[in-house]
């Protein structure tokens, strides 16, 4: 066998080893390190949510420390504004979003996105004036009516498709649009219905009305980079075995039927 040939299928193997590290997926990556780093949001509640002690929690976070303790890693969470979450996977900031992403045509162009998790859908909180008057979300499709959101969500996206006619305007956090609706700024707040009923729960938005009848249909899923199939044949079946063991009922009944953790958010 010739020098040169040798050299050539050296060179060959190194490259295929180095093309083999580059394609490694957000799995492999946080096994590697030791380390899954989640992009998250917490400002949704159930899902993800800042506590007293400045902890972030909730379902879908519990969701996350069971797959890191699966795959033996730390569990690492990188908190970012809702609009960046995507600009931030791609440029590698975190191995996959959790953060109450709603698979959509849209988002599924940019990212690859898991088995859903949960269905969700948007619901409708009112200013008390409106008791009698609006019924339904159609009703709310006027220009007399004042409609908050908040920025970057598909309740954004929803009320900019059904409620064409209003007058919208969107805010960074959930928080801030029931506010508006409070103070009386606005009419109606639109977001998914777990985050509203929960915020009606809440001594300050007492007076609220809500549509608890949702309008959309929208599945939650983990995100990841386009491409990442290893990635997502792993976390589909994790998903999978969580549904089949009990885990996934379990914490789904912590945060959605019990009210204890209420009293340790901030």
């Amino acid at each position: 066998m010739s020098k040169g040939y040798c050299s050539a299928l050296l060179i060959g193997a190194v490259a295929l080893i180095h093309m083999g590290l580059a394609q490694a997926g957000a799995i492999d990556d946080a096994v590697r390190r030791g380390v899954l780093k989640v992009g998250t949001t917490p400002t949704y509640m159930p899902f993800e949510m800042t506590d007293k002690q400045g902890r972030i929690v909730g379902f879908e976070i519990d969701l996350l420390k069971v797959m890191s303790q699966a795959l033996g890693v730390e569990l690492e969470l990188v908190a970012v504004p809702y609009t960046e979450l995507v600009e931030g996977l791609q440029a590698k900031k975190f191995d996959l979003i959790g953060s109450g992403m709603t698979v959509t045509q849209e988002r599924n162009i940019k990212l690859n996105f898991s088995d859903s998790f949960i269905v969700v859908g948007q619901s409708v909180l009112l200013h008390p004036s409106l008791m009698g008057k609006v019924t339904s979300v159609e009703d709310l499709d006027d220009a007399s009516y004042r409609i908050a959101t908040t920025e970057g969500t598909t309740g954004d996206a929803a009320a900019r498709r059904f409620l064409g006619a209003a007058r919208l305007s969107s805010f960074a956090t959930p928080e801030e649009g029931v506010r508006q609706v409070v103070q009386g700024k606005a009419d109606a707040f639109v977001h998914d219905a777990p985050y509203n009923l929960i915020a009606l729960s809440r001594p300050e938005n007492s007076a609220l009305l809500a549509l608890e009848q949702p309008f959309t249909f929208e599945p939650l899923a983990f995100g990841l980079k386009k491409g990442d199939f290893d990635s997502l044949n792993w976390i589909n079946h994790f998903l999978n075995q969580v549904a089949q063991d009990g885990t996934y009922d379990r914490l789904h009944d912590k945060w959605f039927k019990e009210t204890a953790w209420m009293a340790e958010i901030d």
